[in-house]
């Protein structure tokens, strides 16, 4: 029954994934009553080292408004960039961070 219940779980997750028009993969995160989602939109303030950058957290306004930034500025990894080479990412830069343990990382393509 165990084995049952992961099995079902995972098809709850790919069921929220679909495929957009311009083929790329979106997912939604759902969200138990009480608890807070573990994505952010961020900016990307300043380059860290490798793929490593400062973000900051912004809240989005009303359309054509300039997102507002909140909070501290943290570490985040960007995962489309090598882990072994020097990031390119332009400061300025909007992405949605995720929290994934002890880590903050985001998708964005130079």
């Amino acid at each position: 029954m165990e084995n049952r219940h992961i099995t079902d779980q995972q098809q709850v997750l790919a069921d929220l994934a679909w495929e957009a028009p311009q083929n790329r993969r979106e997912t939604s995160a759902v969200i138990a009553p009480g608890a807070s989602a573990l994505n952010w939109a961020v900016t990307i303030k300043s380059h860290v080292s490798h793929n490593v950058y400062l973000v900051r957290v912004v809240i989005l306004e009303d359309t054509g408004a300039v997102p507002t930034e909140i909070g501290e500025q943290m570490e985040a990894t960007n995962l489309a960039e090598s882990f072994l080479a020097e990031g390119t990412l332009a400061p300025g830069a909007h992405a949605v961070m995720y929290r994934m343990g002890e880590k903050n990382a985001f998708y964005a393509v130079p």
